[in-house]
């Protein structure tokens, strides 16, 4: 009896041995590919910046001969295959724009991995496990809040990323959690496919997102008046894990980034930045 029973718990554990090393090894095959995928986007607009570069500048007037000339756009006008929406696109974004229409930015953030394209969708939460290519995917792709106007823009932009243990996505925001690294890093770009923007960082804080306990700062989009902007940069800074020095005022143009932290119960980890003045 006890040699059927040992006989049994050895089949029992060689089978969760290798349900386990076969999601294990899935796992990093995913994290591989999904890695490759974002690897060739970024070389993709490497690539667009660097012809762009060495193109003739469209920067300088029509007609070289009268300086108050107007000068050309180099963006080219494309149509929303689902919205019918035209969209001014630089030309480093208009590839990776006809491969996703979704594509609204790109978020960079020095002294990090994270350099990765911005989609956003009418469909809730559909980039949360789905890639750039729209292809099922735990890594998701990193997107604005559905009710947010990139281009207008909303007062405040939340875009969301995962915080992954294969550091990919947001992993890396854990970063900010040190003031000696944010003191190194204190601004970072986002472009929208249209404008090139850089920003500082007024804030980052943990809460939860258990419902009734923490702070919904997802929920503010614009403000009805300089009293509402100003409670939210106050609660922002209120939470702070350290003080930046920086604030915002009513006028300003926020982001507010947005990853799970692993060290709360239901936590959220969060940076929220200004768009400074170019």
């Amino acid at each position: 009896m006890k040699r059927v029973l040992c006989i049994i718990l050895l089949i029992v554990f060689l089978a969760v041995f290798c349900v386990s090393g076969y999601k294990l090894i899935n796992y990093y095959k995913v994290s591989h590919d999904s890695k490759a995928v974002y690897n060739d986007l970024a070389d993709i607009k490497k690539q667009a910046q660097q012809e762009e570069a060495t193109a003739p500048s469209a920067a300088t007037p029509a007609n070289p001969d009268d300086p108050t000339a107007p000068t050309t756009d180099p963006r080219v006008e494309l149509v929303h295959p689902e919205t019918g929406k035209t969209v001014l696109v630089l030309p480093e974004y208009v590839t990776l724009w006809k491969r996703n229409p979704d594509l609204v930015g790109w978020i960079e953030i020095p002294g990090t991995n994270i350099n990765y394209p911005v989609v956003q969708s009418r469909t809730e939460n559909y980039y949360l496990y789905n890639n750039f290519d729209e292809e099922v995917d735990y890594h998701g792709t990193i997107y604005v809040r559905e009710v947010c106007d990139v281009f207008k823009p909303s007062d405040n932009l939340t875009i969301y990323g995962h915080h992954l243990i294969d550091g990919t996505m947001f992993h890396e925001l854990d970063e900010f959690k040190k003031e000696s690294f944010w003191r190194e890093h204190k601004t970072f770009t986002f472009d929208t496919v249209s404008e090139h923007h850089t920003y500082e960082i007024v804030s980052v804080f943990l809460t939860t997102a258990t419902l009734g306990e923490g702070f919904t700062y997802h929920e503010f989009v614009d403000a009805a008046d300089a009293a509402e902007f100003d409670a939210y940069v106050a609660k922002c800074k209120e939470l702070a894990l350290f003080d930046t020095g920086v604030t915002a005022t009513y006028g300003d143009k926020l982001i507010t980034l947005s990853t799970c932290d692993h060290d709360l119960e239901n936590g959220r980890l969060v940076v929220v930045a200004k768009r400074m003045t170019e």
